[in-house]
């Protein structure tokens, strides 16, 4: 009998939940922070990465538009290029933790921005059109799904068309 309670208790004891949760996990919800946009981009200030993916297309980020929120997301300015010299902007943001991608603004002909039509949080690999954002999620703003640690840290890893970090 003895032994059938303290089997019992070391089960129970077992199944428990840590006795010091709060202090060491969080079970806040995240919470997004509101974003500002950034001015549109210049030509000048778009830094170009490789995609790994077979495109014709060039894909840049502006310098000066990237942002590391204390959300855990960092947020920038994607141009791609076509071949034909067509561009599409996008303001976007990244959130590492989690692998996925949001789309806060599209950029016009006249360089203003608008709201998409759906800007809800999109999971990176379900996506195919997503090889940019995976490539800067993957080898330059999020090495090992965690965020870089500032924006010089980002442009370093862009300017070198990986993270320093990925390899250890």
């Amino acid at each position: 009998m003895k032994r059938i309670c303290l089997l019992l208790c070391a089960i129970l004891f077992a199944c428990a939940k840590p006795p010091f949760k709060d202090q060491f996990e969080s079970d806040k919800p995240w919470i997004e922070q509101l974003t500002q946009l950034p001015a549109y981009p210049n030509a000048t200030d778009l830094m170009e990465f490789d995609t790994g993916a077979v495109s014709s297309n060039h894909y840049l980020v502006d310098r000066n538009s990237i942002s590391i929120g204390e959300d855990g997301v960092i947020r920038f300015t994607l141009v791609v290029k076509s071949s034909s010299g067509a561009l599409n902007v996008s303001y976007e943001g990244i959130r590492c933790a989690t692998s996925e991608r949001k789309l806060y603004a599209l950029g016009r002909d006249d360089k203003t921005w608008i709201q998409p039509r759906e800007s809800e949080w999109q999971k990176l690999e379900l996506v195919r059109q997503f090889n940019a954002q995976r490539e800067l999620a993957k080898n330059i703003f999020c090495p090992h799904r965690q965020i870089v640690s500032s924006t010089e840290d980002a442009i370093q890893a862009l300017k070198a068309g990986i993270h320093r970090n990925i390899f250890r």
